[in-house]
């Protein structure tokens, strides 16, 4: 869990988020998202503008993150790296383009260290209508199977909604 909340605490913060009936609404960001399902329990994020959950019988963690402002036209490969700041001893990186909620995403998966434990991380980072979306799993590398299977499941419910919150 510390690994996740590391990148919960990379977000930044927005008032008055409100997540009810699979929808998410700030200040500036709306989605529709689902949970990951049985056996994950929701917790408190970092941020404010933050969905997150913990699967404590996998020993994982999920979030779901919305951040929206002129300045974030950065590249997708930037978005990422910012998500692996305080992660070392990386290997076995694989990072792809894929098609997600009609734009490209850019999905990453990989094993690093936090503060000396191994965890498989999956990230996927989005950009759309002048927001940046991004999903991040950690898990024990020998419970990521498992676990990207709910990330998924939560990748698959998503949705952007477009018009002011």
């Amino acid at each position: 869990m510390r690994a996740l909340a590391l990148a919960l605490a990379l977000a930044g913060a927005c008032g008055g988020a409100r997540y009810a009936d699979g929808v998410y609404l700030d200040d500036d960001a709306r989605y529709a998202v689902q949970g990951p399902g049985e056996g994950w329990v929701r917790v408190r994020a970092a941020g404010d503008n933050d969905l997150a959950w913990r699967a404590p019988d996998l020993g994982a963690g999920l979030q779901t993150n919305a951040r929206c402002a002129p300045d974030l036209d950065i590249p997708l490969e930037a978005l990422t790296a910012h998500l692996l700041i305080g992660w070392t001893e990386r290997a076995d990186r694989r990072d792809e383009r894929v098609p997600f909620d009609g734009r490209e995403a850019l999905r990453t998966e990989l094993r690093a260290k936090l503060d000396g434990v191994e965890r498989g991380l999956v990230f996927v980072v989005l950009k759309k209508d002048g927001c940046v979306y991004d999903f991040a799993l950690a898990a024990p590398p020998s419970r990521l199977p498992e676990a990207r299977v709910a990330f998924d499941r939560v990748l698959a419910s998503f949705t952007t909604r477009t018009g002011r919150p």
